[in-house]
């Protein structure tokens, strides 16, 4: 487990202890564990993971594009409705080992996840237990015989809503629980921001896995036995296609962004790598603000974005060596207004457009295109503002080397309440004590820039900011985009 913090290594061991703990009882002969059942589900949520793994299931959902085990919870939440809680616990481990893992390291991650997941299936057994989900999903005493064949009392369908609905909400709340643990832990998630918003956002598609596990538990327990509970993987595999769309539509998103940001290096050199580090800066202080993962991904976009509008820039007032006049200096501040012409249509960026246009505006009203003040400024401006002074001040210029980290925080504590939103300072401040500051990041990890994580640099000579004159406040002074 090299590279993982010491906390989050401690704390995916004690998972996968408690996991164990859960599990082992199922072992014990005198325990009358269903294997049959047991076999067989853990069989099917193994096999529901091989489109991850198999080349023809992977063409079959629409390319090379992952596809998430969460639309195969149904399978977990059936075998916590139809099998005691360490038996329930098992199920998920063969598919959780098997299934891929995108960012490294691989082998922690898969039991890690093997971990959550009996977790998860063992809270929501338990729960079923506790309402009495077996006395209207199962016989009183089950057989191996009577789990794999019809079952000769049917289920009480209405009455399994209940037990089915309790033990869903277990399976969600344990997921949440131990996902915000180890973001705090593995990806030094502030605490108090770790776990916001996580239950909410689950628990929608929690509630319909639950419902298609209720519907894959009823018609194993039917006449019909468990072969007709097979029929609920077709609704399964459409969730997965759509996924896989929604994983496609997200890489065109990013290629979209990787291009412009292309296109704005190869216009000014000095650019190159800047626009990358401002979208990392803006996620770092956006994480400190509490903001959720959706806009957590919005604000990355804005930061590295913020400057797109050079393009319509004329590429020798950009390249100048000397100091700009008056008329090039008028050229350069329309910069975010053209930045905001290109990205208008671009309704993905959200509420990265008004960044884009609005992140040269002060709080004293003093700033451009609009002069706008104080609270008047977009959020996300007022976010990306900071983060844009705050990388020009720490990257070296082609006439003067780049200010300690420390020194950039100084002054853009000095000019806070005027020129930046102070509350965003602060946020900047205390994300550099808790992840420090690398300036080498790339647009092309999306997973590494929005959790915080900084690859380590590859050639520092193609990591400088943009140059600009030599004067003016830091981020809205007389630079090519009015840094310092």
């Amino acid at each position: 487990m090299a590279g993982i913090p010491a906390g989050a290594r401690a704390y995916i061991t004690g998972a996968v202890a408690c996991a164990a703990a859960c599990a082992l009882p199922a072992l014990d002969p005198d325990a009358r564990t269903p294997w049959g059942a047991v076999v067989l589900l853990a069989a099917l949520y193994a096999f529901c993971e091989l489109p991850h793994v198999c080349p023809v299931g992977r063409r079959l959902l629409g390319g090379s594009v992952p596809v998430s085990s969460g639309s195969f919870f149904p399978v977990l939440l059936a075998a916590a409705l139809l099998l005691p809680p360490a038996a329930a616990a098992l199920v998920a481990v063969p598919g959780a080992l098997a299934a891929p893992v995108e960012r490294r390291p691989a082998g922690p991650r898969r039991v890690w996840r093997a971990a959550r997941l009996a977790l998860a299936a063992w809270a929501a057994a338990q729960t079923a237990v506790a309402v009495g989900g077996g006395d209207v999903l199962s016989p009183a005493s089950p057989s191996p015989a009577s789990m794999v064949s019809p079952a000769s009392m049917a289920p009480d369908f209405p009455y399994a809503l209940l037990p089915a609905g309790l033990s869903t909400l277990a399976f969600c709340a344990v997921l949440t629980a131990l996902d915000g643990g180890i973001l705090a832990t593995a990806e030094r998630v502030p605490v108090r921001s770790a776990w916001r918003g996580l239950l909410a956002r689950s628990l929608a598609p929690h509630a319909v896995h639950g419902l298609a596990g209720l519907m894959m538990a009823v018609l194993w327990r039917s006449p019909y036995g468990w072969p007709a509970a097979l029929f609920v993987l077709l609704p399964m595999y459409i969730s997965c296609w759509m996924f896989a769309q929604y994983h496609r539509e997200r890489g065109a998103h990013q290629a979209t962004i990787r291009a412009l940001v292309q296109a704005v290096d190869i216009k000014d050199a000095y650019t190159r790598g800047h626009s990358e580090r401002v979208g990392h800066a803006s996620v770092l202080i956006a994480r400190e603000l509490g903001m959720d993962e959706a806009r957590l991904e919005v604000i990355r976009f804005a930061g590295i974005l913020h400057d797109v509008g050079k393009l319509g820039v004329p590429t020798r007032v950009l390249r100048k060596d000397g100091p700009l006049t008056p008329e090039e200096r008028r050229v350069i501040e329309l910069h975010p207004e053209y930045g905001h012409e290109i990205v208008r249509g671009i309704g993905f960026l959200g509420e990265a457009r008004a960044a884009i246009l609005h992140h040269h505006e002060r709080l004293d009203g003093s700033g451009y295109p609009y002069g706008l003040r104080g609270h008047q400024i977009p959020e996300f401006a007022r976010v990306v503002a900071v983060a844009d002074a705050f990388d020009a001040m720490t990257s070296t210029r082609s006439y003067r080397r780049a200010r300690p980290v420390g020194t950039a925080l100084a002054e853009l504590e000095r000019c806070a309440g005027t020129q930046f939103d102070p509350r965003m300072v602060r946020a900047l401040v205390r994300a550099l004590d808790r992840h420090g500051w690398q300036p080498a990041v790339t647009a092309d990890d999306p997973h590494e820039t929005a959790r915080g994580n900084v690859p380590p640099p590859r050639d520092p000579a193609r990591h400088r900011a943009h140059g600009g004159a030599r004067g003016g406040a830091p981020g809205h002074g007389g630079g090519r985009d009015g840094a310092p």
